[in-house]
């Protein structure tokens, strides 16, 4: 094999290898993206079931209730609203009418599964993508929610 062939093949399985990495590595991280979506955005596009992803807007006034470990609550952006249902401890500032963003499943009934749950942290704080969802919306003037 002459020197410029050798060359040739080095640089064509340098290239190849290259290429295995990179699709093992988008690969991994698209397994590892969780998408977030509001209850109108589920409205238009369900997902599967299957799918994890980040469900944001504001625990609905009078639909909380416990049933033992498990909460029963409704997330709402103020135009379609989700029930959905946690089992575990929920943060101490989880309370109607404040900003959640929980991570979870859509079950085949449309409601959601949730295994995280986040809430805010004081009273002037709302998670960026809700508050960004609900400003989308025409819902959120001046750091307050219309209702």
């Amino acid at each position: 094999m002459k020197r410029k062939h050798r060359r040739l093949m080095v640089v064509l399985t340098s290239l190849g290898l290259l290429g295995a990495a990179a699709v093992l590595v988008l690969t991994a991280v698209e397994d590892s993206l969780v998408f977030f979506y509001t209850p109108s955005d589920l409205a238009e596009r369900p997902t599967p079931p299957e799918n994890l992803f980040r469900l944001g807007g504001l625990v609905e006034e009078g639909s909380v209730r416990k049933d033992g470990a498990t909460t029963y609550f409704n997330v709402t952006d103020l135009q379609k609203t989700i029930p959905a249902s946690y089992t575990g401890v929920l943060p101490d500032l989880f309370r109607p009418g404040q900003g959640v963003v929980a991570e979870g499943t859509l079950n085949p009934d449309g409601s959601f599964t949730a295994t995280e749950v986040l809430a805010k942290h004081d009273e002037t704080y709302m998670p960026k993508e809700v508050a960004d969802a609900l400003r989308e919306s025409g819902q959120w003037r001046d750091g307050s929610v219309t209702q």
